[in-house]
């Protein structure tokens, strides 16, 4: 048992490393950029033309990531779901989107500093 457990948490470092090696940050702000993410979510990523519009600096990657995949599958259709975003302009933004495209912004708004914090 103890041997299955040291492989399950070998190959999930594997994955964990695999991934963020995958992702360009560079290639992320240049998907921020030609997108024009700054028009609604502000140039920073943190400061966005209405309250109602979330902040995406700092925020988790995998969860920017998902979100962005749940808007993509909005727009093609797909019925309502907890994975279907339906948002017509968020929609057709993330149908432009690759999924490298996808990995590489939600790294780079990760990676910014931002002011969302766990409280305790």
């Amino acid at each position: 048992m103890k041997h299955l457990k040291l492989a399950l948490c070998g190959a999930a470092l594997l994955m964990t490393v695999g991934a963020s090696q995958a992702t360009d940050l560079g290639a992320g702000k240049a998907v921020w950029e030609k997108v024009n993410c700054a028009s609604c979510h502000g140039a920073d990523a943190k400061s966005p033309i209405l309250p109602t519009y979330p902040i995406l600096a700092g925020q988790h990657a995998d969860f920017l990531a998902h979100a962005l995949k749940a808007y993509q599958r909005g727009a093609s259709g797909a019925p309502a779901s907890a994975n279907v975003r339906k948002n017509a302009v968020m929609g057709a933004f993330a149908t432009q989107l690759s999924k490298q495209d996808i990995e590489n912004v939600s790294a780079w708004l990760a990676s910014q500093p931002g002011p969302l914090a766990v409280r305790k």
